[in-house]
């Protein structure tokens, strides 16, 4: 029987690497549903060439586009997902969860019902509504498979393992291109330089996350929600090659490393054939990387953006939402070359550090509603001070 599929987030990097996998596999599985916001022209040459009968396109004027090119097609056009029991009417199998930013929070948490399993690829679903997240999986018992490289590693090392039998969690970052950089340099820092991520291909967003180590910053976050465990049971080490994706510490002595080359394909595929262990092409292990792992603590004088971890309250808070939507206000008046990079990071710290802020880190998110309004009162307050 053919395993049933829905993508979430169809036309990014995630959703395409896994239409890929797919393809070589085509008689195993069925997709129910594909979904994107804008790109309705990737979006449909998906439907058609996997035979989709269900697409969802939120983006209006993409969504009139879509209805006029598929008039006389068999597909399903939907603009919200609201239409999802619609749509499933019965559990899927597998749904990846791949739309970026915090508008894929909602779509997330919709769909946990309407599946067996659910693979989340979206950083900031975990990092702003993991608890609302884990309420409904429980719920509704869906499985759960992290997919960011760092976490389907720690999930994978961890297995059943008793979180108390943890030491420590080592989770790598490559240090981004300025790795390497005196932090004297950073001063001449341009957008066309941040933008070279040397091990990963990404969007240009989190690409510039990647730069400040903010990335780092909201996986921290995500594995302390995932995985139960403590901020002071987590560190990051900078790896330029994101070769070793993590490391933990047992407390009986013993450490694992997980290792793989720097390709998300290989958790998506893991993820996809979760306990089949299916073979897939890869290379031999890199021993010439293995003799010259070059693991270090970061500088924090060059990435203090990680700093911020000991600003952040222990248990989930709507803290995280301001930290999130900041983040992202301030990367893309960077994008647009309206700040540069170190205005960039000073501003993430000054405007988080605002008084009227702080009374959030003792709030714990109750429903997406208040998340979302949360993320449009901090806009507001960012337009107020003319940022």
């Amino acid at each position: 029987m053919k395993k049933k599929i829905a993508i979430l987030g169809s036309t990014s990097s995630i959703g395409k690497s896994l239409l890929e996998i797919i393809k070589k596999d085509k008689k195993n599985f069925r997709i129910e549903l594909l979904t994107a916001n804008t790109n309705y022209k990737d979006l449909i040459t998906q439907a058609k060439k996997f035979n989709v009968k269900n697409i969802i396109i939120t983006d209006p004027d993409s969504f009139k586009k879509t209805k006029i090119i598929c008039k006389n097609k068999k597909i399903n056009i939907f603009q919200n997902f609201e239409s999802l029991k619609k749509i499933l009417p019965k559990k899927v199998d597998y749904v990846m969860s791949a739309i970026s930013g915090i508008g894929g929070l909602l779509p997330t948490y919709k769909i946990i019902n309407r599946t067996k399993l659910i693979a989340i690829a979206n950083k900031e679903a975990i990092v702003c509504g993991w608890p609302l997240i884990k309420k409904e999986l429980k719920k509704n018992k869906t499985n759960f498979i992290p997919v960011d490289s760092e976490h389907f590693s720690i999930f994978s090392l961890l297995n059943d393992t008793n979180k108390n039998e943890v030491e420590k969690i080592y989770i790598t970052a490559s240090g981004g291109p300025f790795i390497n950089l005196p932090k004297s340099q950073f001063n001449k820092i341009k957008l066309i330089d941040a933008l070279k991520h040397p091990n990963w291909r990404m969007g240009k967003k989190i690409t510039i996350d990647s730069a400040t180590l903010m990335n780092k910053v909201f996986e921290v976050i995500e594995a302390k929600n995932i995985f139960d465990i403590s901020y002071n049971k987590i560190s990051i080490l900078t790896h330029p090659k994101s070769y070793v994706h993590t490391i933990i510490k047992f407390k009986n002595g013993l450490s694992k490393f997980l290792i793989h080359e720097p390709d998300m394909t290989i958790p998506i595929y893991n993820s996809i054939y979760f306990h089949k262990n299916k073979d897939i092409n890869s290379s031999p292990l890199d021993f010439k990387i293995l003799n010259n792992l070059n693991l270090r603590k970061v500088e924090r004088n060059k990435f203090p953006l990680v700093g911020l971890l000991n600003r952040l309250p222990n248990n989930s808070s709507l803290f995280e939402t301001i930290l999130i939507t900041v983040n992202d206000y301030l990367v893309y008046k960077f994008l647009d070359k309206r700040i540069n990079f170190q205005e960039l990071i000073k501003l993430i710290n000054k405007i988080l550090n605002l008084r009227e802020f702080q009374k959030f880190k003792k709030i714990k998110p109750k429903n997406i509603k208040q998340i979302y309004n949360l993320r449009d009162y901090v806009h507001l307050k960012l337009n107020t001070l003319g940022i």
